[in-house]
C-alpha cells in the first residue's frame, strides 16, 4: 500500500526523531553533571579548582592531606581520588580516627594475633592489610594519638608493618589518603602532632572550602538534594521557590553541606506544594540567626 521511496522516507524520519530523543537525552544529563565530579557538585571557582586538582593527582600514588570544616565532603573526595586512580578495582577503607578508643586503634589499623590481648581469640586482619593494593582514607587523622603516629609514620616510609602482638613484618601496597579539620601545623607547633608525619601526609594539600565561602554552589546543591528526597519520599517537590533559594544563599550555614542536605530533606518532608516555600525551612534560616559571612 505504499511504495518504496515513502518507506525510505518514514524510516529516515524515525530514524531523525530517535537521534534527536538521544540528543536531547544526553544533552540534559551533560546539563546535569556539568558541574559534578565524582558526587561532588559545585560551580564555584573554588570548587572547580579542586575538581582539576583531584583529577590530576587521582592518577598518581602520592600521599593526600585534605583539610576543611566538617561537612564540607572531605569523604566524597577521598572517595573520587580512589574511584579515579589506578587503584579503584581494588578496595576503598575508611577509618575515623577520632571515633576509634586509643586503646583499639592499633588494633584497628594493624590488626592482631591470637593471644596479643584478653579476647583475641583469632587472628585478625587490619584495615591497612584490608585495603591492599587500594586506598585507606584516615578521617580527623589530627585526633590520632603520638604512639600511633610513629606506627603510621612507619608504614608511609617503609611499607610495612606488624599485626599487634606479632613478630612477622606484612607489607603495606596502600595509597594513604588523610584528612583533618584541625589546623595541623599549629598542632605541630604545639607538640601534638609529629613534625616528620605532618611532612608525611602532606605531599599533596587539598583544601576544601566552606559553603559560606562558595554560595554560587548553594542552590545547585540544594537543587539536587531536593531531587535526591523527592524521588526517595515519592512526592511531587520539583523545585525552590525564589524567596526560599534567596534565604538558603544568605544562610551563614555553619554545618556546611551536611546541614543543607538536612534542610532539604526536611524541606521536601514538610512540603505540600510543588515548590519548596519559606514555611517548609527551619526557624534559623527564615529568622536569619547566623547572620551572611563577609
Amino acid at each position: 500500500p505504499f511504495s518504496m521511496d515513502e518507506l525510505r522516507l518514514k524510516i529516515r524520519q524515525h530514524l531523525e526523531s530517535r537521534r534527536l530523543r538521544q540528543e536531547n537525552v544526553l544533552l540534559k544529563r551533560a546539563l546535569n553533571t556539568r558541574y559534578e565530579f565524582s558526587n561532588i557538585i559545585g560551580r564555584s571557582d573554588a570548587m572547580l579548582e579542586v575538581f582539576r586538582l583531584v583529577e590530576t593527582v587521582a592518577k598518581t600514588n602520592s600521599t593526600v592531606l585534605i583539610s576543611g570544616e566538617s561537612g564540607t565532603g572531605k569523604e566524597l573526595v577521598a572517595r573520587a581520588i580512589h574511584y579515579n586512580s589506578l587503584r579503584r578495582e581494588h578496595p576503598f577503607v575508611a577509618l575515623n580516627c577520632g571515633a576509634v578508643p586509643d586503646t583499639l586503634l592499633e588494633s584497628e589499623l594493624f590488626g592482631h594475633v591470637r593471644g596479643a590481648f584478653t579476647g583475641a581469640n583469632v587472628n585478625k586482619k587490619g584495615l591497612v592489610e584490608a585495603a591492599e593494593r587500594g586506598t585507606i582514607f584516615l578521617d580527623e587523622i589530627g585526633e590520632m594519638n603520638t604512639a600511633m603516629q610513629v606506627k603510621l609514620l612507619r608504614v608511609l616510609q617503609e611499607r610495612r608493618f606488624r599485626r599487634l602482638g606479632g613478630t612477622d613484618e606484612v607489607a603495606a601496597d596502600i595509597r594513604v589518603v588523610a584528612a583533618t579539620n584541625q589546623d595541623l601545623p599549629k598542632l605541630v607547633a604545639e607538640g601534638r602532632f609529629r613534625e616528620d608525619l605532618f611532612y608525611r601526609i602532606n605531599v599533596i594539600a587539598i583544601r576544601l572550602p566552606a559553603l559560606r565561602e562558595r554560595r554560587e554552589d548553594v542552590a545547585l546543591l540544594a537543587d539536587h538534594f531536593l531531587q535526591k528526597y523527592a524521588t526517595v519520599m515519592g512526592k511531587p517537590v520539583r523545585n525552590l521557590s525564589h524567596e526560599a533559594t534567596e534565604l538558603l544563599e544568605a544562610y551563614a550555614w555553619p554545618g556546611n553541606v551536611r546541614e543543607l542536605e538536612n534542610v532539604i530533606e526536611r524541606a521536601v518532608a514538610l512540603e505540600s506544594s510543588n515548590s519548596v516555600l519559606p514555611e517548609s525551612l527551619p526557624p534559623e534560616i527564615l529568622g536569619g540567626a547566623r547572620s551572611r559571612s563577609a
